[in-house]
């Protein structure tokens, strides 16, 4: 960021923002939004309690089973996809139609059909993250050089060595873009579910700081899905920009 000629770290903004919210708390504006320093202690208090952990714990196994059925069902489907035209035509009708559904409607009725546990977690993070990680991979395929696949036939590579060596290698840039999304989508997913269902995990904790006007907690424990879903993107985004050179040699 520049601001008249100078160049700003982008984490001024971050502190800007850290100010005005302390200075709306402190004046007691609004009831729901405590000062900053309130909840950055809140914070320390939260994530030192057994509560937090059971919670924590139960949304980091539905959101990593979710996730893994995820890259397992939405790599392979995007591959399919677009290897075979027939397959892309056919399946990209519904991906697309998935991906652009408001998903949250279906976690209702999939309380009905699953239960209020772990299963119904699981399949609100596989249904929020693996169609944009289906489609993004088609495009990475697609998107291989043609010269590089009759290469590797001509030399005798078996299928195996094929998508190992060739196509997965060169689809990859557009597969990692697919999986930041899709992690960041399976974070709102996992916590969205659990906030519908209300009986276990991060969102049993939002729904009792809400409920008792426990503010700066529920401050607190919104900033730790945050800034969980950020670090997740950031890694996945800096593993991303390592291998761009790929996309450049295609």
């Amino acid at each position: 960021m520049t601001i008249l000629d100078r160049r700003i770290p982008m984490a001024f903004s971050l502190l800007v923002w850290l100010v005005v919210w302390e200075v709306i708390g402190q004046l007691d504006l609004i009831m729901l939004i405590p000062p900053f320093s309130q909840v950055f202690l809140a914070l320390f208090e939260v994530m030192g309690t057994q509560r937090f952990v059971e919670a924590i714990t139960i949304t980091g196994k539905a959101f990593l089973i979710g996730m893994a059925l995820s890259l397992l069902v939405g790599v392979g489907v995007g591959i399919l996809m677009g290897r075979n035209r027939i397959i892309g035509q056919v399946m990209g009708m519904w991906v697309n139609i998935f991906e652009s559904s408001p998903l949250t409607a279906i976690v209702p009725a999939l309380m009905a059909l699953l239960g209020f546990g772990l299963p119904t977690m699981i399949v609100t993070v596989f249904l929020f993250s693996v169609w944009v990680i289906a489609l993004d991979t088609q495009v990475g395929v697609q998107q291989v050089d043609r010269s590089l696949v009759e290469m590797g036939n001509s030399f005798g590579a078996s299928k195996g060595d094929l998508y190992r060596k060739i196509i997965f290698p060169a689809a990859l840039p557009e597969l990692l873009a697919g999986l930041r999304l899709g992690f960041i989508r399976g974070v709102k997913g996992v916590v969205i579910g659990q906030l519908l269902i209300a009986v276990t995990g991060v969102g049993y904790l939002f729904e009792i700081y809400s409920r008792n006007f426990l503010m700066p907690e529920f401050w607190a424990l919104l900033i730790v899905v945050f800034a969980f879903a950020f670090v997740t993107s950031e890694l996945i985004a800096l593993f991303e920009r390592r291998v761009e050179y790929y996309a450049s040699g295609r």
